[in-house]
């Protein structure tokens, strides 16, 4: 298969749904080989059978992120079966809301492990691996929250900020090993998180249109628009690009 991860193998955490399916299946059309990385078994079951229905390649693994000690078997499972990890992309997360003083510190631990910890023990699971190949390309996901700040969300954008602080000092340490460390910073997605996320309020659609009318743009993004960057970030069309935010927010942060 040709395209521009022809003969790459990339792992995408948060692979079942949202960014990371539109990304699975936008690299594999571009010819990645793909290990397809959810909690949710069925939803990740379902996105490896839609990219090997495109003719793609995919296995599965059912993990937990922020999960100490899953990311290893699971990077072991994709060496065992493609020989090689060439693109890592941190895609899983996860919303609770709450402020300082509301959010539990049992909700604080799963949104911080989630995002922030899930992102960082991938990270480590997987360098080592591009270390030996001479380098490879990690692409995280941050917010465009992560900049702006916002309300009642207090876990998950510290989690967002820590990832854009992990990912600038990893890219530093490790780009003498040919391995470049950038972040996407998605505005509002029409995901299911992002429906997770209204369904939370005590007015949903209000908060809904609030949300869409702070894009210039008029409207959310799409997961398959973020994909694009993701696939810009992961191929070689980026070579000279590492240690970034590549921001993808409809204008919000312009605003």
């Amino acid at each position: 298969m040709s395209g521009r991860l022809a003969g790459r193998v990339a792992i995408i955490t948060g692979g079942g749904s949202g960014i990371g399916r539109a990304s699975a299946l936008l690299f594999s059309r571009e010819g990645a080989k793909l290990c397809l990385v959810d909690r949710d078994a069925a939803a990740v079951e379902a996105a490896m059978f839609a990219v090997r229905a495109i003719g793609g390649e995919a296995i599965m693994r059912v993990s937990d992120v922020g999960e100490p000690g899953a990311a290893e078997p699971d990077v072991a499972a994709c060496l065992a079966r493609y020989g090689r990890v060439d693109v890592l992309m941190t895609a899983a997360g996860f919303s609770s809301g709450g402020t300082a003083t509301t959010i539990s510190p049992e909700n604080w631990d799963a949104v911080i492990g989630a995002n922030l910890t899930g992102t960082w023990l991938w990270m480590r699971a997987v360098l080592p691996v591009m270390q030996r190949q001479g380098g490879g390309s990690i692409v995280t996901v941050a917010s465009q929250l992560a900049r702006a700040g916002g309300r009642n969300n207090v876990a998950y954008i510290a989690a967002k900020a820590g990832i854009l602080g992990l990912t600038k000092t990893t890219a530093l340490d490790y780009v003498a090993d040919g391995i470049r460390v950038n972040a996407i910073l998605p505005g509002a997605i029409d995901t299911p998180l992002l429906a997770r996320s209204f369904a939370r309020s005590a007015t949903p659609e209000a908060t809904r249109e609030a949300s869409r009318l702070r894009h210039p743009m008029g409207r959310f993004g799409r997961d398959e628009e973020v994909a694009q960057a993701a696939l810009y970030l992961a191929s070689d069309a980026s070579t000279f690009t590492t240690g970034t935010e590549l921001v993808v927010d409809g204008g919000w942060l312009a605003g």
